[in-house]
């Protein structure tokens, strides 16, 4: 349950929202992110099937790449260090920084890159389906 109270806490900081409850005094909600589209301009789709929600906090070295890769599902994601770089197999590029959040591109291809030179750390949720992977590397 605490991680539950505390999912819709990120919930609420992240989309700007009190989730049905008001907060105390002591508690500033600032909206990171309000939008219908991810990062790319497409609409964001929630997949058909049994919800899943998993988060995780992602840090990639100072260089180093993801590696070309889609979702199939969509995420949804907070910069919390460093800057990254992410390109789309097209060529459409998009930097974001510490403090900014977004929204990943669905079944698009990508690559990401930290292209400061401290790490980038970032926590994201995935609203995905049961059984169904959440990355699919290049190839794959």
């Amino acid at each position: 349950m605490k991680a539950f109270s505390s999912l819709l806490l990120f919930v609420a900081l992240v989309v700007g929202h009190s989730v049905g409850a008001e907060f105390s005094k002591a508690v500033t909600v600032t909206q990171k992110l309000k939008t219908t589209t991810s990062w790319d301009g497409k609409p964001v789709v929630y997949p058909a099937g049994e919800a899943e929600v998993s988060a995780m906090i992602i840090e990639i070295a100072p260089g180093g790449e993801t590696g070309w890769h889609l979702h199939p599902v969509p995420s949804f994601g907070l910069i919390l260090e460093g800057e990254l770089e992410v390109c789309l197999a097209e060529g459409r590029k998009q930097v974001f920084k510490a403090g900014e959040a977004i929204v990943e591109v669905v079944n698009t291809l990508h690559n990401g890159r930290n292209i400061g030179t401290s790490a980038v750390k970032l926590v994201v949720f995935y609203a995905g389906t049961k059984d169904v992977p959440l990355t699919q590397r290049q190839g794959n």
